[in-house]
């Protein structure tokens, strides 16, 4: 099967309590190539704009308000069939329900501050990549 691309997003629990690395270690060692990262801190608008499918979800206040409370990294991973295999590769949404060795079994603190977002279909990788990477960052990546 030809690699295929996925979008994750170290979120702000996990970059503040300096686990992006061990995190994007961890996904490395598993097969996952980085083509584009980048830090930053999303605005209000920005965090409603990416996750506005949850806006009618209880949650969508409080995960705007985690979004934006210090920087997050996404990155652009590569892999053969990269988005099920980064789900598979972050677990559970609940770490205590995630698989042993799963990103969010050993980095994730809670269900709200679980460490790592992932795309969760092709067509939402590439929407969510576009997101934060230009088309010639994503063309540059490939």
């Amino acid at each position: 099967m030809p690699d295929s691309y996925t979008l994750t997003i170290v979120k702000p629990d996990a970059f503040g309590s300096n686990k992006a690395g061990k995190i994007i270690a961890h996904l490395e060692a598993q097969g996952f190539r980085v083509r584009a990262a980048r830090v930053l801190h999303l605005t209000k608008v920005q965090a409603e704009e990416f996750y506005s499918v949850h806006r009618e979800r209880p949650f969508f206040g409080s995960l705007v308000q985690f979004m934006t409370s210090g920087p997050c990294m996404p990155l652009v991973l590569e892999k053969a069939d990269a988005v099920a295999a980064l789900r598979k590769a972050i677990g559970a949404t609940d770490p205590k329900e995630a698989e042993q060795g799963t990103v969010r079994q050993l980095f994730a603190e809670s269900k709200e501050r679980n460490a790592i977002h992932a795309s969760d279909s092709d067509e939402n990788a590439a929407r969510e990549s576009r997101f934060f990477f230009s088309e010639s960052e994503l063309l540059a990546a490939r």
